[in-house]
């Protein structure tokens, strides 16, 4: 398939130039979509008073429309951050204490296959260390989307809540509550539930008068469980991300994923309008209203001290099926400093069928990237390569 690249920048500092990070930033997009398969990036920074955005390849494989500021994407596993500052907030009002028993407040919920909700607090929801198994490779999703043929079957499918918290218990535990780190989207099914039981509004409603409100996300919203659109603009979304014919879902693992994946070279599918009911806390929002949000979280001017503290207390991801060179703390993370020279980088991101966007920041939350490809990961060159060029760190080698 031919394919028309298009290209845009704009300079936005108060200069009116840009300077040597921004054409590195840009250098890397271009890299992103002439070598790495993407089909459109694009990169937003803030750094104090100067505001620089960059874009390469284009919005639409079809027309050649390209990238441009202000698209609305969904965060994907950027929900994470929102649910667990809605429950921060919460602990800070003494309505909850993050280290409450699941069972205290949804009883019985996760006490099955082996899992014990009187042992598994909210505080191992929300660091992935409550030895949930990996929800996302959970047959019952997969299997939905595991090939081309199966996601054109489903890709309007709605799942309930109650099919997400048995979904959450549907492979036995990976280790005890505490003991290790595992990637689960679970968890945050379980933290979304609990919202709603503790304050008795939605998720939706939580997040709007706690986040969106006082930080004046005016581009930022939960998305329905039946709507599988996005409003203007936004670009059309692809993906390559489908095993090969004849994989069976339920034999596929964390550890041999990659082995069954299709072969590469074949035509991405327009993946753009799918119900996604099932990603945590469901956020779509804008790279500008990221920037924002992250800020907030990194610098400490959303959340009290305490709970502020709580964010930012990380474990190690190793072997636990997250971004290389990083930490985890409460639906947050940082890079690991051995591999950033010294240097605080905290971050909100995820990735699934047809959609990466991180937002990476300094810990002042004054200097913040969001980045965002209308495709899954490809590489973790293309994350690692835009923020070593904007931060002047080496986490690509």
């Amino acid at each position: 398939m031919q394919r028309n690249f298009h290209r845009v920048v704009k300079i936005l500092n108060g200069a009116g130039a840009a300077n040597v990070n921004d054409m590195d930033v840009q250098r890397a997009l271009d890299w992103a979509v002439a070598e790495a398969g993407v089909p459109g990036i694009v990169a937003d920074i803030r750094d104090g008073d100067r505001r620089w955005f960059g874009a390469a390849g284009v919005a639409d494989l079809r027309t050649g429309a390209p990238r441009r500021p202000g698209e609305y994407a969904h965060t994907g596993s950027g929900g994470k951050a929102f649910i667990a500052t809605v429950l921060l907030a919460l602990a800070a009002e003494s309505r909850l204490n993050i280290d409450d028993p699941v069972n205290t407040w949804l009883p019985g919920v996760l006490d099955h296959n082996g899992y014990d909700g009187d042992k598994i607090t909210i505080r191992h929801l929300l660091s992935n260390t409550g030895g949930l198994f990996s929800t996302g490779m959970a047959p019952e999703l997969t299997s939905r989307y595991a090939t081309r043929s199966a996601f054109a079957e489903h890709r309007f499918d709605a799942f309930t809540t109650e099919q997400l918290l048995a979904m959450t218990v549907s492979q036995p535990p990976v280790g005890a509550p505490g003991e290790r780190f595992e990637y689960s989207n679970g968890g945050f099914y379980v933290a979304e539930a609990l919202i709603e039981k503790a304050t008795g509004n939605s998720l939706a409603e939580e997040i709007e008068r706690r986040i969106v409100q006082p930080l004046g996300l005016t581009d930022t919203f939960v998305r329905s469980a039946q709507d599988a659109r996005y409003p203007d603009p936004h670009p059309r979304a692809y993906s390559t991300l489908f095993y090969k014919d004849g994989t069976d879902p339920a034999e596929v693992t964390p550890e041999n994923w990659e082995s069954v994946m299709e072969e590469p070279g074949l035509d991405p599918l327009d993946v753009t309008e799918y119900n996604t009911s099932w990603a945590p806390a469901n956020v779509v929002s804008t790279t500008g209203d990221m920037i924002r949000f992250v800020g907030a979280l990194a610098g400490g001017t959303l959340l009290p001290p305490e709970q502020h503290r709580a964010m930012w207390t990380t474990v190690s991801t190793e072997g636990g099926n997250w971004t290389p060179h990083t930490r985890y703390g409460l639906g947050v993370f940082e890079f690991d400093r051995a591999a950033t020279g010294g240097l605080t980088l905290r971050g909100v991101g995820g990735s699934f069928w047809g959609c990466l966007f991180y937002t990476v920041g300094t810990a002042d939350g004054e200097h913040t990237l969001s980045l965002q490809t209308n495709t899954e990961w490809k590489s973790w060159d293309v994350l690692f390569r835009v923020i070593d060029a904007e931060f002047g760190v080496r986490l690509g080698g």
